[in-house]
């Protein structure tokens, strides 16, 4: 891999598709001014508010999507790696909630479908992923420039099986489009981040949409940069932020050299395999 800035940018979601998609544009921009930044990431559905009609109604196929092309345009003029958040994708009548990789040169590289729907009902609160999204079924972690990457998206962090097998694909940096609630997000948010970097000793990016008031959902904020050790390197507040850092090879290096987990796996006891 190659040491590299990284640009975080927790953004206001708002109830038009096409002013998120032009004010990313203008957050991206204002990410790549600082020229050492290859690498840069919005939050989870950061087009269309987070409830279900919104869904449906910003819904888009990959080939014909507006905010895709906006996207791949954007990453091949700036010349920077891309990560967009992630989007409602149609797809034969389902809808995902989807994360793509985009490279310097414009192309769409990887894509991730979120695997696992956050279908929950409390006392406090009530939201069923599943009643408009459909689950993912593929690990994702492609080869780059910068390194090995990986994705996931939000409710993913909370499952270690996954966690384990992208470690095991010798993940650099795990990129999380998130967008926990004002309940879990002060409770679990950053234990679960920097937990997932010391289990997987890889650079863990979270972003996050802003925490505005609106009518649908409300975000924690909170996006972070967390190093291999579990170290956080930057952290926003609640409102709109660009954070940086810087993700390094030694760092990583430094880390698998001295707690060597994947060589003391007991694999003859038990055993996390992809199917």
């Amino acid at each position: 891999m190659q040491d590299f800035k990284i640009g975080t940018c927790q953004m206001n979601v708002v109830d038009n598709k096409n002013e998120n998609i032009q004010h990313a544009t203008q957050l991206i921009r204002k990410a790549a001014e600082n020229r050492d930044v290859k690498l840069i990431t919005l939050p989870e559905m950061f087009n269309t508010p987070y409830t279900h009609d919104k869904f449906i109604q910003n819904a888009e196929k990959q080939d014909e999507s507006i905010t895709l092309n906006t996207m791949c345009q954007l990453a091949s003029e700036l010349e920077i790696y891309l990560q967009p958040g992630s989007i409602p994708e149609l797809s034969d009548d389902k809808i995902y909630n989807t994360a793509y990789l985009i490279n310097p040169n414009g192309e769409i590289i990887a894509k991730h479908r979120k695997m696992h729907m956050f279908d929950i009902n409390t006392p406090t609160m009530k939201f069923t992923e599943s009643d408009t999204l459909s689950a993912g079924n593929s690990i994702t972690t492609i080869k780059t420039n910068l390194g090995v990457i990986s994705l996931a998206i939000c409710y993913d962090i909370r499952f270690p099986e996954l966690w384990s097998l992208m470690s095991q694909k010798k993940s650099d940096i795990i990129l999380l489009p998130a967008a926990f609630n004002l309940t879990t997000g002060p409770l679990h948010w950053e234990t679960l981040i920097r937990t997932r970097a010391i289990d997987t000793q890889a650079y863990v990016v979270a972003t996050s949409p802003s925490q505005i008031e609106n009518p649908y959902y409300i975000a924690w904020g909170h996006s972070m940069i967390v190093d291999p050790w579990g170290g956080i390197l930057a952290k926003a507040n609640k409102k709109e932020e660009i954070i940086y850092a810087d993700i390094t090879e030694d760092k990583i290096d430094s880390v698998r050299m001295q707690i060597p987990v994947l060589k003391h796996r007991r694999t003859d006891i038990y055993e996390t395999i992809e199917k």
